[in-house]
């Protein structure tokens, strides 16, 4: 169950495959910045054959630190909430997507474990998308193992980002047929 088989989910690697699709069909790259998931979303969307048409990089910003001084975030924020938030997740998103020049960018921070972290327990997670349309994040309440919740971060974090990339093809094809 842990793999996601039992209920026939997808993994992040047939996830990443399907956004880099999308991706492609637009023409526009992705970024990615990471906290919890410490290169799991980038290596799954590299394990897909020709990722490098639509993949522009990845920032693993484990340290708090990080998060502000490489992509950006709010360093009150940071203070005055910790990584752990969803306008965290946002900033980095947004961050990541201006640092590497991407039309559109991911990125996870969270609690996996074994410990609480900035009084969030495990498996809190935030995950976010920015791209030309703004920004959206989720909140997650994951259980399982450390692994598990790595795991279940990254495979959602490329369905948000799946999921509005349809949203804006849908929208864009509305567009060209005359808002029909």
């Amino acid at each position: 169950m842990a793999d996601g088989t039992a209920w026939n989910v997808p993994g992040p690697e047939e996830v990443a495959a399907d956004a880099l699709r999308l991706l492609a069909e637009s023409d526009e790259t992705l970024a990615v910045a990471e906290s919890l998931t410490g290169g799991m979303v980038a290596a799954a969307l590299t394990a897909v054959p020709g990722a490098s048409r639509s993949f522009r990089g990845s920032v693993t910003a484990y340290a708090t630190e990080l998060k502000h001084r490489v992509l950006g975030v709010d360093a009150a924020l940071l203070a005055a909430e910790g990584a752990v938030n969803a306008q965290v997740a946002e900033e980095m998103a947004a961050g990541v997507r201006r640092v590497l020049g991407a039309s559109w960018g991911i990125a996870t921070t969270g609690v996996a474990g074994p410990d609480p972290q900035d009084g969030q327990p495990v498996g809190t997670v935030f995950v976010a998308v920015a791209g030309p349309g703004g920004r959206k994040s989720a909140r997650l309440r994951l259980n399982g193992s450390r692994a598990e919740i790595r795991r279940e971060s990254a495979r959602t974090v490329l369905e948000l980002l799946s999921s509005e990339l349809r949203e804006n093809l849908r929208g864009q094809d509305t567009e060209q047929n005359g808002g029909i």
